[in-house]
């Protein structure tokens, strides 16, 4: 007798325990991240340890209508969507699901991109449609009129582009990386985007792909190689030290207040220098004076017409321009001449430069020629020479 009243008490404690406490529902609904993107794998987690029905194999939750899970959107759901155990009595419910967008051009080439589609019963095997900024509800029907729900926002995101340095040397790999989580199509694949990468030198530039690097992070990376003597192709970029670089990415998946249908350039630059000091890059020699003839002259008088003779070479194997200064100082240190020629050298060409002066007074004089990148950017391509002279 008194083993058949402690059963008595005893079973029905057991199974109070081995099914949901409907008076108390606690199944708290978790994402693994806070926002997500059009085209994003969402990650779900429903810790509800009353669910752990079978001690001793792998439960699920949500994949009948009696006590179903649902996942939607404004205008889409999969409904019932099964959840499964972690582990032997864990408690802890996880699924997931890929967004799959809607029918967008995400490049301007004027196809679509994406493949929408609503589709799954889980825990792992569904696609669901989702609007630009709209937002995923998972609800599950704990009990009977009992409905527990969690919503993370979906949005769009504006991309950005940059280039990893901001100086490149001649002979340097140009990192360039694209952040762009719309992008991210398959979270699944790799994905690849395209970049325009352009130069002073060849402002056509080259269009390099960009590839992601992960499955789902939404980063991209384009390596291009510059070259100083050859065309642009490929992943290879004409541009010589001096260049300013360039690149650009068009967004066509922004967010609010842009419209679904607009776009943006959004561009980045950076700057390529050589390796070589810019003064050793052109070899500027010795300055001659001569006569309007070119003879050689020794002795200098005032109001007589001379040539003040300078000689360029281009030690580089890549082209370069230069703009040459002379500068004529009397023994006060006034400039009474300056004057400038602009040119390009060829690699390895050597270049006579000649600017005509008239000393109008017998003295001292000091002779000084620069060369320079530019007038707008005096980065010097050698030292100056300075020649001494006198005038009678």
């Amino acid at each position: 007798m008194l083993d058949f009243l402690f059963l008595i008490f005893i079973l029905p404690f057991a199974t109070a325990q081995d099914i949901p406490d409907y008076d108390n529902p606690y199944a708290p609904i978790f994402f693994d991240r806070p926002i997500y993107s059009w085209t994003d794998k969402i990650k779900i987690k429903i810790i509800a340890p009353s669910w752990n029905t079978d001690k001793d194999l792998i439960d699920s939750i949500g994949g009948d209508n009696d006590n179903p899970i649902k996942i939607s959107t404004r205008s889409h759901s999969l409904e019932p969507y099964r959840l499964t155990e972690t582990d032997v009595s864990s408690g802890i419910f996880t699924g997931e699901i890929i967004l799959t967008g809607f029918l967008h051009d995400t490049d301007g080439d004027g196809d679509y991109d994406t493949i929408p589609r609503t589709i799954g019963t889980g825990p792992t095997s569904g696609f669901l449609e989702v609007e630009r900024n709209s937002a995923v509800t998972v609800s599950f029907e704990f009990a009977d009129g009992v409905v527990l729900s969690e919503s993370v926002p979906v949005s769009w995101n504006l991309g950005t582009v940059e280039f990893t340095n901001d100086v490149f040397f001649n002979d340097d790999s140009v990192i360039v990386r694209v952040i762009d989580l719309d992008m991210n199509l398959n979270p699944e694949a790799i994905d690849q985007i395209e970049v325009e990468v352009f130069s002073n030198s060849d402002v056509g530039g080259i269009t390099a792909n960009a590839i992601e690097t992960s499955e789902d992070s939404g980063s991209f990376v384009s390596t291009v190689f510059l070259t100083q003597n050859s065309a642009s192709s490929g992943n290879r970029l004409y541009a010589i030290p001096g260049d300013e670089i360039f690149t650009r990415y068009n967004d066509y998946t922004l967010p609010k207040p842009y419209s679904e249908s607009d776009n943006l350039e959004i561009q980045a630059q950076s700057r390529v220098e050589s390796s070589i000091l810019s003064t050793q890059r052109l070899e500027n020699s010795e300055i001659k004076i001569s006569d309007s003839f070119g003879n050689h002259l020794t002795t200098l008088s005032s109001e007589q017409q001379v040539q003040i003779v300078g000689s360029l070479s281009n030690l580089q194997d890549y082209d370069q321009k230069f703009v040459y200064l002379f500068q004529v100082r009397n023994s006060q240190n006034y400039v009474e001449s300056l004057s400038w020629i602009q040119g390009q050298l060829s690699s390895g060409q050597n270049l006579d430069v000649s600017q005509s002066w008239i000393p109008k007074k017998s003295g001292d004089y000091d002779i000084e020629t620069f060369v320079w990148t530019s007038l707008k950017d005096p980065t010097a391509l050698s030292d100056s020479i300075t020649r001494s002279i006198s005038v009678e």
